[in-house]
């Protein structure tokens, strides 16, 4: 994995963005700043809580053009994506991410190497690696947001939307799941050449797990300049039915790797980005590339 050893005072503060709406969050946030305390008693800490959805990534933003922060999102997926794109959106930043896992899946966490917070400080290690970059066109005003571990179209934001209806534990979410796959309905793609294709999942990932229980790829590179393609083609329930515990029991094995995929939605169709999933209209053009070793992290 690529890294790079950095000087002492890599950072001149810590920067903890987080919901304190979140039920525990205040215990949670006591906990972290002990441990700091403890660790890194040097470093200043600052506080900053958010407000509504998509205020991490404004906060992220505010501070990350200043100075050489250390921010860490205490969050799930979602809160942490918010933050990675506040971070992009500030161009030649000196800013370090991390996350400290509060949300449901904390698929990131999971899939990379982490250590207590205060000990990765210490050993003072910086590493970089990719995003997804995904661009919204078409007939609407061009998007620009980022990912740092999959998209998906298809089954994957369904089932977020899913589970976050029927409660949180596994078996609620695991019901949760099954009745996503019974209301499940194929999308069409038009690729650039014009062929069409239609999909009942399409995921595009960063990392090797996701959705909590799945593993979606054997490979876990995420500073290599590609990302996993998983596709199910439309089939019908039974096959999604086996590819979805096929994910949750051996996972699904190596899948293919590229730089870009490209293609139009025929249809509005849902997709997850990290945690948040978003509605893409119909007629929109999505192009997703790597940006390779585009985000510092500890």
């Amino acid at each position: 994995m690529a890294d790079e050893r950095v000087p002492a005072a890599q950072y001149d503060r810590i920067i903890l963005v987080f919901n304190p709406n979140k039920p525990g969050m205040s215990d949670r946030i006591d906990e972290v700043q002990r441990d700091l305390a403890a660790g890194v008693p040097d470093l200043g800490i600052e506080l900053l809580a958010t407000g509504f959805a998509g205020h991490a990534r404004d906060l992220a933003c505010s501070v990350a053009g200043r100075g050489s922060p250390l921010i860490v999102s205490v969050s799930g997926d979602g809160g942490y994506n918010e933050v990675v794109n506040g971070v992009m959106d500030v161009p030649g930043s000196n800013a370090v991410c991390t996350v400290l896992p509060a949300g449901n899946a904390n698929d990131h966490h999971r899939s990379l190497p982490v250590k207590p917070l205060a000990e990765a400080i210490r050993e003072n290690r910086v590493r970089r690696i990719d995003l997804l970059r995904v661009t919204f066109g078409g007939t609407h005003k061009e998007e620009v947001r980022y990912a740092h571990s999959y998209v998906g179209f298809g089954l994957t934001p369904l089932m977020a939307i899913g589970i976050e209806q029927g409660g949180k534990g596994k078996i609620l979410e695991l019901l949760s799941v099954a009745r996503t796959l019974r209301a499940l309905k194929p999308f069409d793609l038009v690729r650039d050449d014009g062929s069409t294709a239609r999909f009942d999942s399409l995921i595009l990932a960063n990392i090797s797990r996701m959705a909590k229980y799945g593993t979606v790829s054997e490979s876990n590179q995420p500073d290599d300049g590609r990302f996993e393609v998983v596709t199910l083609p439309h089939a019908g329930l039974l096959k999604m039915v086996l590819m979805t515990l096929r994910a949750v029991t051996l996972g699904l094995g190596n899948q293919p790797s590229v730089s870009s995929y490209a293609f139009t939605t025929r249809d509005a169709v849902p997709c997850q980005i990290d945690g948040e999933v978003v509605h893409v209209p119909a007629g929109t053009r999505v192009l997703v590339e790597s940006a390779r070793h585009a985000l510092a992290t500890i």
